[in-house]
């Protein structure tokens, strides 16, 4: 949607287009959300106008499918933790390391890839480099087998003196990591985004169910506890709308902290396995058949509060910009 009309965008700077889009998708399990929510922001904020004009067309054409490396075997929220290295020969990268958990993995076109370029600046030593379809030594593990998410391939990757050219770098060399802290916010905001719209679907197909459902010789509906659930649940579901929409907005007006994103993301996603759970208890012994929607979005929430960085990691940055030691 933010993409230039030129590159064959949308044009279209307000991220509550793009709400829209991901809102829309969510039940066919597929990774709109990283191409569009994640990627997009990489290449427009940090592609020089060659790298856009070669990659922005198919991109948004959908020609070319996009993918981000950060999670390692032995490395996930710790950022800093990444192995991955790339070492200059000439103007190009020999790139070497192993990614896993990676959302497109199977079928992405490209990946941006996070690899130390200078193990001894620390966090200052992070650079990102677009490995590209084809390149010798890229290879793609296995469709890794989740219980959730059927519909998105996610794979381990592995780089094995992959030449990378210069011209690949992605961004600032040495600033990797300041790029992925500017970027995280709005891919947090996405998948809080997720969550709100998964909260009032399953919410809708389990007060539809519970009318039409029986037991007792009237509606499950007509049961006080089930009000009172269904109560409490739409509340929430209000909620988690009201502040997501908000942030949205903080977004769009360049306002949106880190610790905002991290809240909104920590809450909705812990909000959203809450009520998908007691939704599905409404359900009974159908809830627990795949065959029913409310068993599929069981199963494809529960990653929610995982990826894009752990609810444990949301509350580390926001208990830390409350400077209490």
């Amino acid at each position: 949607m933010a993409v230039p009309e030129e590159f064959g965008g949308g044009w279209v700077k307000d991220f509550r287009y793009n709400a829209v889009v991901t809102e829309e998708v969510l039940y066919s399990g597929l990774g709109f959300g990283l191409h569009n929510d994640v990627i997009a922001a990489y290449l427009l904020e940090l592609a020089n106008e060659e790298q856009k004009a070669r990659w922005l067309p198919g991109f948004c054409s959908g020609e070319i499918i996009t993918a981000i490396a950060m999670t390692e075997p032995g490395t996930g929220s710790d950022l800093q933790g990444i192995k991955t290295r790339a070492v200059k020969d000439g103007d190009d990268w020999i790139l070497n390391g192993a990614k896993t958990f990676i959302t497109n993995g199977v079928n992405a076109d490209i990946v941006i890839v996070v690899a130390q370029t200078d193990p001894e600046k620390g966090a200052m030593g992070f650079s990102l480099l677009v490995v590209e379809r084809g390149m010798p030594g890229f290879e793609r593990g296995r469709n890794l087998d989740k219980i959730g998410l059927k519909a998105q391939d996610t794979a381990e990757l592995s780089f094995t003196d992959v030449r990378v050219p210069g011209k690949n770098l992605l961004g600032t060399e040495g600033q990797g990591f300041i790029h992925l802290m500017q970027n995280l916010p709005q891919e947090r905001l996405s998948i809080a985004v997720m969550a709100a719209a998964a909260m009032e679907g399953c919410l809708e197909t389990t007060i539809q169910y519970v009318r039409d459902r029986k037991a007792f010789g009237k509606p499950i509906g007509a049961q006080q506890n089930t009000r009172f659930v269904l109560a409490e649940l739409a509340t929430k579901t209000t909620a988690v709308r009201v502040f997501t929409d908000r942030c949205i907005e903080l977004l769009n007006q360049e306002k949106l902290t880190a610790e905002e994103a991290a809240m909104a993301k920590m809450w909705s996603t812990e909000e959203q396995l809450d009520l998908i759970t007691k939704c599905l208890q409404l359900h009974g012994g159908y809830g627990y058949m795949r065959e029913y929607p409310i068993a599929k979005a069981y199963m494809d929430a529960r990653v929610q509060t995982i990826y894009g960085g752990t609810t444990e990691i949301m509350k580390e940055i926001i208990g830390r910009s409350l400077k209490l030691s």
